[in-house]
């Protein structure tokens, strides 16, 4: 094969990994998109989005581990909204919440505090203007 047929093998390789690797909570235009805080090697994001003049609150998790259970409390300025318990699932150990809160007027302070096993927590936290 030419250096010409590698490189563009390489593009469009590169371009699958990217396209697929976008997952559910990728960031549209106007979304709000953190990175949550965890202990040892899990991982979390929390995106805040438009939904139908609603806010629509999506948390993934990922621990690379199936079978674990967490409490998860979604949280609007202050207040409880939800309390969930879930699972980490195959194949890669994770989980997904989503809610769609009303859009109350000014900022919202919208966090998700995920506890695990041995007192493991996760945390992530944004604020929706709009």
């Amino acid at each position: 094969m030419s250096r010409a047929g590698i490189a563009l093998a390489l593009t469009i390789g590169a371009a699958l990994v990217l396209a697929l690797g976008a997952g559910r909570a990728a960031a549209k235009d106007g979304d709000v998109l953190v990175a949550g805080t965890c202990a040892r090697a899990t991982t979390s994001k929390l995106k805040l989005s438009e939904e139908n003049g609603r806010i629509e609150v999506e948390f993934e998790f990922d621990q690379n581990r199936n079978g674990v259970r967490w409490t998860v409390v979604l949280s609007r300025n202050g207040r409880r909204v939800a309390r969930l318990v879930r699972t980490t699932s195959p194949p890669s150990g994770s989980f997904e919440v989503r809610r769609v809160l009303a859009n109350r007027v000014g900022a919202d302070l919208v966090s998700v505090r995920a506890l695990g096993p041995a007192g493991e927590v996760c945390r992530a936290r944004a604020t929706w203007r709009a």
